[in-house]
């Protein structure tokens, strides 16, 4: 090996040839001049040794050799494209060293992430047992994989690819659905910030939809103060294949738009949405739903208070007798399990008021598809831990009853518990 290609590569790494290092070496004594440089390139696996433990810098190199350290040295920036030893081992590179290279810049820019919620357990009582049957209780097994990829400095692409595995009533087999369910570039454009394709939209604190959408959404930030807007399609599943005559394929509606106001004050957060959707089929409903929410938080230490008020517009709704078009939240959460720090916990509980025209697709774990047309009213009760980094424990507990119809006043009740994994 060169004196100067030794010196070149190592001062590009950042050190010099008195640099401290361990000797990587058994026939590298300290005092060589070359001691600090290669212990260096070593280090930063640019050069290898041999079986033996030797380096043998007085040994003639093979031209394949020397490209295998021109292409560990390009792929760890120690030299650039346009050294001229690129170029002098151009046909050797694009064997080997190229593509080596190539591949190992590029992992930096592709990332590949995960969650599984395992022995997610739901228990059901009261009307939801009779509606369910056989299949008022069981558990599901759903496994997330997350591909989100640097397309430049402002633009970036998320994939997800999800199964569950369904363990429902006597079903021991566990059905098992696959699909492709996110697909978005986010990004911005001068100040609005845009996100495109297939992602998980969530409008009013999830209490009138959270699940998937293939729209376009942007934002603009005004200091404080915030504007979204969306417009797209709705692209869930109304009952998500829970329930006997639930039709997985259909979503809760067809186009929709959704414009959002709201800001930060303090300690104190509020927004106001309104949402358009066609063709609405959640909840009994038909024709098209207009909703309009404001809604509340403070932040008081580790407690967090909130309140939500909402309003429906649904003309079929409108020619039944006993139903109402508006609704309300309140909630209280303590605190929070954090997926890196074991043994932090929270608690929360909200109170539900809603009517059908106000709910698309709920973020809630209760069985509140059941009140079709009329709505629901109700509580839940949570907590969550960290059992250990990465690795989440939640146990929810919902009683719920319709407001109108045959199911007026009968309870739904459901016990809902989930480890969440995440890697």
């Amino acid at each position: 090996m060169k004196k100067s290609l030794v010196f070149a590569m190592a001062m590009a790494l950042g050190v010099s040839a008195t640099a401290f290092a361990a000797n990587p070496f058994s026939d590298l004594p300290a005092g060589h001049w070359a001691y600090g440089a290669v212990a260096k390139l070593a280090a930063a696996g640019v050069v290898d040794g041999y079986p033996d433990g030797t380096f043998k810098g007085d040994k003639t190199m093979t031209r394949y050799e020397m490209a295998q350290i021109v292409a560990k040295a390009l792929a760890k920036g120690a030299i650039g494209a346009d050294d001229k030893l690129v170029s002098e081992f151009a046909d050797e590179l694009d064997n080997l060293g190229v593509r080596v290279a190539k591949l190992e810049k590029n992992a930096d820019n592709v990332k590949i992430t995960g969650a599984a919620r395992y022995a997610t357990y739901t228990v059901r009582g009261g009307a939801a047992k009779a509606a369910y049957g056989e299949n008022a209780h069981g558990s599901t097994l759903r496994s997330r994989l997350w591909f989100t990829g640097e397309v430049n400095d402002n633009w970036h692409y998320t994939g997800m690819l999800q199964n569950i595995q369904s363990f429902e009533g006597k079903n021991e087999s566990g059905d098992s659905d696959t699909e492709f369910q996110r697909a978005y570039l986010s990004g911005n454009i001068g100040a609005v910030n845009l996100t495109a394709g297939r992602y998980n939209a969530f409008f009013s604190d999830g209490n009138v939809f959270d699940d998937r959408a293939d729209a376009i959404e942007g934002r603009i930030n005004f200091g404080k103060t915030y504007f979204d807007a969306a417009w797209g399609k709705l692209a869930n599943d109304v009952n998500y294949g829970w329930t006997a005559d639930g039709d997985k394929n259909q979503s809760a509606a067809d186009t929709f738009y959704a414009f959002v106001l709201g800001g930060n004050y303090g300690n104190l957060h509020g927004e106001a949405t309104y949402l358009k959707a066609d063709d609405v089929k959640a909840m009994g409903m038909q024709g098209d739903d207009k909703i309009w929410t404001l809604g509340a938080d403070y932040q008081a230490g580790k407690l967090n208070i909130n309140a939500m008020y909402l309003k429906g517009d649904n003309d079929y709704i409108d020619t039944l007798s006993g139903t109402d078009d508006d609704g309300y939240v309140v909630g209280l959460n303590y605190a929070g399990a954090e997926t890196s720090k074991p043994g932090t916990w929270g608690l929360y509980a909200k109170y539900y008021d809603q009517s059908a025209p106000t709910v698309l697709a709920h973020t809630m774990n209760g069985d509140y598809t059941m009140f079709d047309t009329y709505g629901f009213k109700g509580y839940m009760v949570g907590g969550n831990l960290t059992v250990a980094k990465n690795m989440v424990a939640t146990v929810e507990y919902y009683d719920l009853k319709g407001k109108g119809g045959d199911l007026d006043n009968s309870h739904a009740r459901t016990l809902w518990s989930e480890l969440n994994v995440t890697f």
